[in-house]
């Protein structure tokens, strides 16, 4: 797991137009999984292109500090 927001933005920098599943922590013992494109990197966040057929909404994003501090897991598909 990399130890700091740089190392996390360059990490996704270089899977930008994959597809991957984000487990974000929900409430006290719920997490939700969302499938998606990595779609654009920012110097604090990052965009995810969600699958239509499972979302009702198009786009999410998230800071750097969610993968960092453990509220949100990021798995790349192989």
């Amino acid at each position: 797991m990399p130890t700091s927001l740089a190392n996390i933005k360059d990490k996704l920098d270089s899977r930008i137009g994959e597809k991957l599943m984000v487990i974000a922590q929900a409430g006290r013992k719920k997490t939700t999984e969302r499938h998606g494109i990595l779609r654009e990197t920012y110097p604090a966040v990052f965009v995810v292109d969600l699958d239509q057929n499972e979302n009702s909404f198009e786009r999410v994003s998230y800071s750097y500090t969610d993968i960092l501090t453990k509220n949100i897991e990021v798995d790349f598909d192989e």
